[in-house]
């Protein structure tokens, strides 16, 4: 990417998005184009189009996106899938017909078969079953991915794809009914230990295990492959480490000094067993994490007591 070029940011106020913009101004990168979802709806095809028309991007970074945790995927399928479908299909059909340079699409890695062998690789797509609980997210996501690389093979496109593992960091969403795992736990230990409770209540057994990548290692892989790959297939961005989710509960409680107990309820859904990203692709590329996860989780903490804790 030239230093002067002009670089669209979907999805900008979101944890990825905001990560991403960090990262390219720490770079130099200064000329880079927002909008905040009341100022341009993605979801509307004509408002998108007009949109990219006029600002002419030669880059774009396309992190926008309807997310949420269990509960949320499990009461809002139709809204996961509609909605995701209409952000990447008017953005990426945008970017083709205003000859983008670059495009990058941001998935996840609830698109891989539940029961997929660990670590999970990049050849592992549409192999089996989705995990059921966010089964309409993860097809919305498998539907860009094979939209970049058909317009790739039929237009020629420079569109990429990536599949972020679990992610945590500044400007993520800590609202209960919607939230994924990491920053739940987060605010319900932090809350626990302000009022005085001596319990805090978790989903499932703790058994499943999770991978977990701070936002801003996930920026600097992104900015990295934005640069040095440009391949036909998606790449998997992770650490390639995983713990389980009891294991992750512990430090959380350990990090913010909960001195109580934790109860596992077991009748609400465990998920995906596990979810491992083999990186081996990725760390060929030349690209390797940096933080670990018991330094990210006090990063992230120290954000949301500073943060987060203001605006609830």
């Amino acid at each position: 990417m030239e230093k002067a070029a002009k670089i669209y940011v979907a999805g900008h106020h979101g944890m990825v998005g905001s990560a991403i913009i960090r990262k390219l101004e720490s770079e130099g990168f200064n000329n880079i184009v927002t909008r905040t979802s009341k100022e341009l709806d993605l979801r509307d095809q004509l408002a998108t189009e007009a949109f990219l028309k006029d600002e002419k991007p030669a880059y774009v970074f396309l992190a926008a996106a309807k997310v949420g945790g269990i509960l949320a995927n499990s009461t809002y399928g139709a809204g996961f899938l509609y909605e995701n479908l209409q952000i990447q299909n008017n953005v990426i059909h945008g970017s083709y017909l205003i000859g983008v340079k670059k495009l990058m699409f941001l998935g996840s890695s609830c698109i891989y078969p539940k029961m997929a062998p660990q670590p999970l690789k990049e050849e592992y797509l549409l192999t089996g079953h989705l995990e059921p609980t966010n089964e309409p997210y993860a097809i919305a996501k498998i539907a860009g991915i094979k939209m970049c690389e058909a317009y790739r093979a039929q237009y020629g496109c420079n569109f990429i794809s990536v599949m972020p593992t679990n992610l945590y960091g500044p400007n993520d969403n800590y609202d209960l009914q919607s939230s994924h795992v990491f920053p739940a736990m987060i605010r319900k230990f932090h809350e626990a230990k302000e009022t005085g409770d001596t319990t805090v209540h978790l989903w499932g057994t703790g058994k499943p295990m999770r991978e977990f990548l701070h936002a801003d290692d996930l920026a600097d892989a992104c900015f990295y492959l934005m640069q040095n790959y440009a391949g036909e297939t998606l790449v998997n961005i992770g650490t390639g480490v995983d713990v389980t989710i009891k294991e992750l509960a512990e430090t959380i409680q350990e990090t913010i000094q909960f001195q109580g107990k934790i109860h596992w309820n077991t009748d609400k859904p465990d998920g995906t067993p596990r979810k491992l990203m083999d990186v081996s692709k990725l760390h060929s590329l030349g690209w390797k994490h940096s933080i670990d996860l018991k330094e990210g989780i006090k990063m992230v903490y120290e954000n949301f007591k500073n943060n987060a804790v203001r605006k609830m």
